[in-house]
This record gives C-alpha cells, sequence and structure tokens, in this order.
C-alpha cells in the first residue's frame, strides 16, 4: 500500500479493481480544511482519462509490473511483434493493448514492455523519437519559423501539425507524450 504522498508521474495503482497510471498530481493545501490531492489518471486497459481527488494521507494499493526492454520488430494482423534483446524471445502484442503508443512505432526502436501478472498491459515509448516526414504541403516564400503550421504525415502513419518550413525527407522530434512537433534534426 502507499499514501499520497507517495504519488510520482508514471506510478501504477490499483482503484476498484483496474488499472490506473498517474498521468499528473497536485498537492494542494488550502487556508481552510485538509489538505488533498487532485491526480489525472488513465485507465491502462483503455486509455481513458480519469480525474479523481484523493484526502491527503489516503491510502491506495501500489501495483508492481515488470518492466522489459524490447525491440520492436514489426506489425502484422492487428499485432505488434516486439523482441527480448537479450533472451531473443518473440512477443506480439494487440494492437488495442497498445493505444495510441502505436503511432509511434518504427521498426528497430527500443521499448520497454510492462507485464503484471504474466500478462502484458502496455509499453513505455521513449519520451521523443525521431521520425521522417513523408508527405507535407509546400511551404512558400516567406514562410518563417513561427509563421503558422501545416500537416505533416509521419513514416509511422500518424499526422501532427509542423512550422511551415519542414518539407518532405526531413526528420523531425517528438515527443510522445504530447505528439507535438520539437524540432528538426536533419
Amino acid at each position: 500500500m502507499a499514501t499520497t504522498a507517495d504519488f510520482r508521474n508514471g506510478m501504477i495503482i490499483s482503484l476498484v479493481g483496474e488499472l490506473y497510471t498517474v498521468v499528473e498530481f497536485l498537492h494542494v493545501k488550502p487556508g481552510k480544511g485538509g489538505a488533498f490531492v487532485r491526480t489525472k489518471l488513465k485507465r491502462i486497459s483503455d486509455g481513458s482519462v480519469l480525474e479523481r481527488t484523493f484526502r491527503a494521507g489516503e491510502r491506495v494499493e501500489e501495483v508492481k509490473v515488470e518492466k522489459r526492454q524490447m525491440q520492436y520488430l514489426y506489425q502484422g494482423e492487428g499485432f505488434y511483434y516486439f523482441m527480448d534483446s537479450t533472451t531473443y524471445d518473440q512477443i506480439p502484442i494487440s494492437g488495442l493493448v497498445l493505444g495510441a503508443e502505436r503511432s509511434f512505432l518504427k521498426e528497430g526502436s527500443e521499448v520497454t514492455v510492462l507485464t503484471y501478472n504474466g500478462k502484458t498491459i502496455g509499453v513505455e515509448l521513449p519520451i521523443f523519437v525521431e521520425l521522417e516526414v513523408v508527405e507535407t504541403g509546400p511551404g512558400f516564400k516567406g514562410d518563417t519559423a513561427t509563421a503558422g503550421n501545416k500537416p505533416a504525415k509521419l513514416e509511422t502513419g500518424i499526422t501532427i501539425q509542423v512550422p511551415m518550413f519542414i518539407s518532405n525527407g526531413d526528420v523531425i522530434k517528438v515527443d510522445t507524450r504530447t505528439g507535438e512537433y520539437l524540432e528538426r534534426v536533419s
């Protein structure tokens, strides 16, 4: 068991038989009344977000998950295949389990696979990934870095907003937590 003082981003807790990841938390001490902790929790099974307030010191069940470094190999028939870099074991993970994270998976990339009671419950991506722009509209003369954004389709199939100076073939850095463009790499 853990208390609200132990909360940290990425912590996995169990509430009413469901597993949740702590996305954000904020300790609040109002001038009048008792302290409390305002949290944003993401349900692991379907990715839905729940906002919940806990009393300060309230106990919650922390879940210990096993983390294994694995390499993403390929996708086929709704499953994504990963290989353990030490034992070379390959495991398939359903696209439903991966959720939005699958939009940032590039063949050969290293991820952390999370398992609980022998069942795969998700993956942790690196915070930043470098992806190639495969399709975007042209930039126009006079466009600057702050002139606005345009949609760009990346090599994994996801479409994000990028600055006007980005063109096809550019490699860009993307934040996997927010899905936002950070910078052009090349």
